[in-house]
C-alpha cells in the first residue's frame, strides 16, 4: 500500500505560479512512477504529467507543456508539480497517483488539492 497526500493548492491570479507537492508513505516510493492528473467541474479527469521512477524521464500533456514541470525527490518520498504562467483553464482538483511504471494505470491515488486560477 502507498498513501499519497497532496498539498500546495490555492487561489492564484492568471500568470501566477504554484508548486504542488505529493508526499508518499508506505511502500518504497522509488518503486513507482508518479503521475499528476486533474479534474475540472463538468469535465473528464485528464492526465497532466508523469515522471519515471528514477526521475530521468518526464512526460507532459500538450496543454501544460512548457508551463508545468514535474520533479521528484526520492530521499523525501515526494513528487512536485511546478506550475507557472497559470491560466483560468488550469482550474481543477489536482491529484497525484502512483503506478508501477510510466504509461500504465495508476494503482494508488491521493485525495487531491484544489487549484483555482482567477482571470
Amino acid at each position: 500500500q502507498v498513501q499519497l497526500v497532496e498539498s500546495g493548492g490555492g487561489l492564484v491570479q492568471a500568470g501566477g505560479s504554484l508548486r504542488l507537492a505529493c508526499a508518499a508513505s508506505g511502500r518504497t516510493f522509488s518503486m513507482y512512477a508518479m503521475n499528476w492528473f486533474r479534474k475540472a467541474p463538468g469535465k473528464e479527469r485528464e492526465f497532466v504529467a508523469a515522471i519515471s521512477r528514477s526521475g530521468g524521464t518526464a512526460n507532459y500533456a500538450d496543454s501544460v507543456k512548457g508551463r508545468f514541470t514535474i520533479s521528484r525527490d526520492n530521499a523525501k518520498n515526494t513528487v512536485y508539480l511546478q506550475m507557472d504562467n497559470l491560466k483560468p483553464e488550469d482550474t481543477a482538483v489536482y491529484s497525484c497517483a502512483a503506478a508501477a511504471r510510466l504509461g500504465v494505470p495508476s494503482d494508488y491515488w491521493g485525495q487531491g488539492t484544489q487549484v483555482t486560477v482567477s482571470s
